[in-house]
């Protein structure tokens, strides 16, 4: 594969192009907000309390199972993991999370985290005080029913792999879902990294670290993609998109 420049193709690149009155590309609120003529400056007068965090390194965490219930974050930069761990001390994979994404959803029914979110790489964080958000939300519809999206989007990716599916099918929804995400906010939808290593991969798609390794030498042999260590670009994205919609329209 030819050399690749990753300038802001890669979730591990910090937006930082918002001033002060504008937000960053990569907010997971800037929608939502400016759809009610909010700007930055407006939400400083509502005392919206935002704080960045960060960085944070690879292993380190953002919140533990049973940690208190107190604020959810956006990733501004990096990737995120989110696990839980069973009782007879196994890692199960609940998701990854990208710049713009919003993690602790999952927690809003009760007063504790119920799963463990740690970095996978360097990232950046923007964290929401719940309870003032929840005010501000309140006051602004556009902003309560962005969360609901959120939280709604949340549910339909935990549930998306539980189908019967093959492992093709698997990992080309995997991939086409992460581009799409990517896409979303502004970065490259046909050359990213994977900045989560691949037995993270199988574990979430519920496949054996070799069936991962086997199926994408086999998309790339078949011209579907090239892969470079941790770097991918997708060659033949309508083959990959035909593949991966038995899963998406599941």
């Amino acid at each position: 594969m030819s050399d690749i420049a990753f300038p802001r193709l890669s979730p591990s690149v910090l937006a930082d192009d918002g001033d002060a009155l504008t937000f960053c590309s990569t907010c997971a609120f800037s929608q939502a907000c400016l759809s009610q003529g909010m700007d930055k400056s407006s939400l400083q007068d509502l005392h919206m309390l935002v704080e960045h965090v960060g960085p944070l390194h690879a292993g380190e965490h953002v919140f533990r199972v049973g940690d208190p219930f107190e604020a959810i974050a956006a990733v501004r930069a990096g990737t995120v993991k989110t696990y839980v761990v069973d009782r007879d001390g196994r890692e199960h994979v609940l998701g990854f999370h990208f710049p713009g994404e919003v993690i602790g959803l999952d927690a809003i029914d009760g007063d504790t985290y119920p799963c463990n979110a740690v970095a996978l790489d360097t990232v950046m964080l923007c964290r929401f005080s719940f309870p003032k958000i929840s005010v501000l939300a309140a006051r602004l519809p556009g902003l309560q029913q962005h969360l609901f999206r959120l939280l709604s989007r949340s549910i339909g990716r935990a549930a998306l792999l539980a189908g019967d599916f093959s492992a093709d099918e698997r990992m080309a929804a995997f991939l086409i879902g992460m581009s799409e995400r990517l896409a979303a906010r502004g970065f490259s939808p046909n050359r990213f990294a994977l900045t989560m290593p691949r037995t993270d991969i199988a574990n979430y798609l519920r496949l054996a670290p070799e069936t991962v390794s086997r199926v994408l030498k086999r998309f790339q042999e078949d011209g579907l993609l090239q892969v470079d260590r941790r770097e991918l670009e997708l060659v033949d994205r309508g083959r990959l998109e035909a593949l991966a919609a038995p899963v998406l329209r599941h």
